[in-house]
């Protein structure tokens, strides 16, 4: 079994010490799945919803929780991120969401990435959800990561 990096000799939580590791250029791509009714996502196509452009909004604050994440995530180092994209699919009843993290570094953006994915879901959610209670946020994951020590990772 491998050692957790977050947890110290004596069991307690610690932030990794990245100060010997390499700048290296380090990508993360996150995706998750928004369901919705029909006429919600409707809605959401046609920019109409109550408070505006659903699309737009959860975009802008996808990147800013990439921005904010090691004020989020306590053991998550700040990040001078390079690039964020966060793009949306839409389908007849869902939304994929995709988040995609760049930074040159000398640690990853795998939680940056989720946390942007995950954000722009809920902002969705919020956008809508005086229409559309139930809709349903899942499969928040890691797709793709590469760059680090570790290497190329992709989800099957």
């Amino acid at each position: 079994m491998s050692k957790l990096s977050h947890i110290n000799t004596k069991g307690e939580a610690q932030m990794v010490d990245v100060a010997g590791k390499e700048v290296t250029s380090r990508t993360a791509v996150a995706k998750a799945c928004v369901v919705m009714k029909a006429s919600t996502l409707k809605l959401v196509k046609s920019a109409t919803a109550k408070k505006g452009d659903v699309l737009a909004t959860a975009r802008i604050a996808g990147i800013q929780a990439a921005k904010k994440t090691s004020d989020l995530i306590p053991l998550c180092h700040p990040l001078a991120i390079s690039k964020v994209v966060v793009d949306f699919k839409l389908a007849a009843r869902h939304i994929d969401v995709e988040a995609l993290v760049k930074v040159e570094g000398k640690t990853g953006v795998e939680m940056e990435a989720l946390t942007a994915c995950a954000v722009a879901c809920l902002t969705i959610y919020d956008m809508v959800k005086a229409v559309d209670r139930g809709i349903v946020i899942s499969d928040l994951r890691l797709v793709e990561k590469s760059g680090g020590k570790s290497g190329t990772f992709k989800a099957k």
